[in-house]
C-alpha cells in the first residue's frame, strides 16, 4: 500500500431494509449519517476522534456537506466509503468521500467542511496547534472530481413549514443533529417526486446551532433546472442553514 492510499480510511456497509426510502434505494439521510461515521474512525485512528476530543472538552462541527450520487445503492446492496483529509487550515478542515460498490462501480462523491469547537466556549480550536501541527501530516492528494460547495442565497419570504426541534432531533453535542435538518428538508417535497426522479446533487451549508424546543422555519424556492433552495430560520430570523438540491 502506497503512503497515499494509507491516508485514506474505508468502511463497508450493507444497505438494511430499514435503511431505504420509498423506492427501495438508500435514504439520502442514512447515507450521510454513514459518511460522518466513516469520518470519526478515520479521525478516530489518527488521534482526533470521539475518544480524544470529549476527553479535551472538544467536538468536531459539520460547516458544509455536499453529496453528487450517480445513484444510490439499493436495498442489500453493499457498498464502500473511502474517505480522507484533502486540506487543513488553521480553523477549517476539508474532507473528501467516495462510494463505491463491491464490483468497482463509483456511486459518487461527498465534499465536507469541518471546524473544531470548545465545548465549553463554543468558539473554534486552532487546528494546526493541536498535536503540534500532526493532523497537516493526514493530507492526501487524492482527486475528488466533484465541485466544491458553493454560495447559497434564498429570497423566500414565507415559510413552508415550522416545526419545533424534539428529543429524536437532538445529538451528543446538544443541538439539532446536522443529518436531522437534511431529513427535515426533504419532507418538504412530496412523496411522489422521490418516485419520478431522483437527487443528483445535495449541498447543505450550516450558519448556527439550534436546540430542543427551538421553533425553526423553513423557506423554499425554486432555482431552475431541477434544483431548489431552502433556508432555515430560528425564531427571530437567525439563520441556522441554507440547502440547495437538485432533482433530475
Amino acid at each position: 500500500m502506497s503512503r497515499e492510499e494509507d491516508k485514506i480510511g474505508s468502511g463497508w456497509f450493507e444497505v438494511e431494509p430499514f435503511h431505504v426510502d420509498v423506492t427501495g434505494h438508500l435514504a439520502l439521510g442514512v447515507l450521510g449519517n454513514e459518511l460522518l461515521n466513516c469520518a470519526d474512525a478515520h479521525a478516530e485512528r489518527r488521534g482526533f476522534g470521539m475518544t480524544w476530543l470529549h476527553d479535551n472538552r472538544c467536538t468536531w462541527v459539520l460547516s458544509r456537506l455536499v453529496m453528487e450520487m450517480e445513484r444510490m445503492p439499493r436495498q442489500h446492496e453493499r457498498f464502500c466509503i473511502r474517505t480522507w483529509v484533502e486540506n487543513v487550515y488553521r480553523l477549517f478542515t476539508d474532507r473528501d468521500y467516495e462510494m463505491i460498490t463491491a464490483e468497482g462501480e463509483v456511486l459518487g462523491y461527498a465534499r465536507s467542511v469541518w471546524a473544531m469547537i470548545d465545548m465549553d466556549t463554543r468558539k473554534p480550536k486552532d487546528l494546526l496547534a493541536l498535536h503540534g501541527g500532526q493532523i497537516a501530516g493526514y493530507v492526501c492528494d487524492k482527486a475528488c472530481p466533484i465541485e466544491r460547495p458553493g454560495r447559497i442565497k434564498v429570497r423566500a419570504e414565507e415559510p413552508v413549514r415550522t416545526y419545533r426541534a424534539q428529543y429524536g432531533d437532538i445529538d451528543v453535542n446538544g443541538h439539532v443533529n446536522s443529518v436531522k435538518y437534511v431529513e427535515h428538508m426533504l419532507d418538504l417535497f412530496p412523496l411522489e417526486w422521490f418516485r419520478e426522479k431522483r437527487i443528483r446533487r445535495f449541498e447543505v451549508a450550516y450558519h448556527a446551532e439550534s436546540y430542543y424546543g427551538d421553533t425553526l422555519s423553513f423557506y423554499r424556492e425554486e432555482a431552475g433546472d431541477g434544483a431548489y433552495g431552502i433556508e432555515v430560520r430560528k425564531e427571530g430570523g437567525e439563520v441556522v442553514c441554507r440547502s440547495k438540491v437538485e432533482f433530475i
